[in-house]
């Protein structure tokens, strides 16, 4: 019997497109959820997972009627296409959905040299910069433009 926690290995038995059914041994199976499949968002489970594969998987959640949650990405396994610096300009990547387009980084700010202070700085300076542009915005919406006092009359 496995316990919540616990990572095993199993044979992947099917795939749907909501998910893929593990086998872990002892005549237990379980669900490994798209949304715990990979680190990146998954379109095509299939591109990260076969029938046959042989998996490392973290049970995560045993409910009362005995079917068992597992995670891939929760175990660590690498398998999966994942985002690294490495494969930014990856482009199958990319198209196949294994990368959030939000986690890619595209090279406009480099901010992983910066130290804390430096990091904190640079994000209260481009904030005082937006607060200006948007006070900007609103101090002209105010002044000038069409008033509808001066047209009643």
């Amino acid at each position: 019997m496995v316990a919540v926690g616990s990572i095993v290995e199993g044979k992947v038995v099917s795939v749907m497109k909501f998910g893929a059914f593990v086998d872990i041994g002892n005549k237990q199976s379980g669900l490994v959820h798209i949304s715990e499949i990979s680190q990146g968002y998954v379109t095509d489970i299939n591109e990260c997972v076969k029938k046959g594969d042989t998996v490392k998987v973290k049970v995560i959640k045993i409910d009362e009627s005995g079917k068992i949650s597992l995670s891939i990405k929760q175990a660590g396994d690498k398998k999966e296409k994942a985002f690294t610096p490495e494969n930014k300009g990856n482009e199958d990547a990319r198209r196949t959905g294994h990368v959030r387009p939000a986690e890619i980084d595209w090279g406009a700010h480099h901010t992983d040299s910066l130290s804390f202070e430096d990091k904190l700085s640079k994000f209260k300076q481009d904030s005082d910069e937006k607060m200006q542009t948007l006070r900007r915005n609103n101090d002209s919406k105010r002044s000038g433009g069409y008033s509808r006092k001066s047209h009643l009359y």
